[in-house]
């Protein structure tokens, strides 16, 4: 699968997820911070399900209607436990995300939002 990790996602997670067979890029290796708004445009235009720490683009692609190929967000989790935690959610929601579901991963729960079409 295509990922596009932000940058506020820990630079170790970029190795998990290509050694479990993804494409990643990760926006931390960009030469500056275009914004949420472009890094979601960046991530549509690819392919990228995205996945960070921030609620912010959430409220860009419910709120605003921002198109987009999945977002997760992982809450709470240690630098450590991002990578794997990102790994499982493609496994286990794959589908959904390609669909456009929002999928927010905490220690003790997991919540998914179906795309509205």
């Amino acid at each position: 699968m295509k990922v596009l990790l932000d940058s506020c996602v820990w630079g170790g997670a970029k190795q998990t997820l290509v050694e479990a067979g993804h494409d990643v890029v990760w926006s931390g290796d960009w030469d500056s911070d275009p914004g949420d708004t472009e890094i979601l445009s960046v991530a549509h235009r690819e392919g990228r399900v995205l996945v960070t720490l921030d609620k912010d683009f959430g409220e860009l692609a419910v709120l605003h209607g921002a198109p987009h190929h999945g977002i997760v967000r992982l809450v709470n989790l240690a630098a450590r436990q991002q990578g794997p935690a990102a790994v499982e959610v493609l496994r286990l929601h794959g589908d959904s995300l390609a669909t456009g579901a929002l999928v927010t991963v905490d220690q003790d729960r997991l919540r998914i939002r179906s795309a509205s079409h």
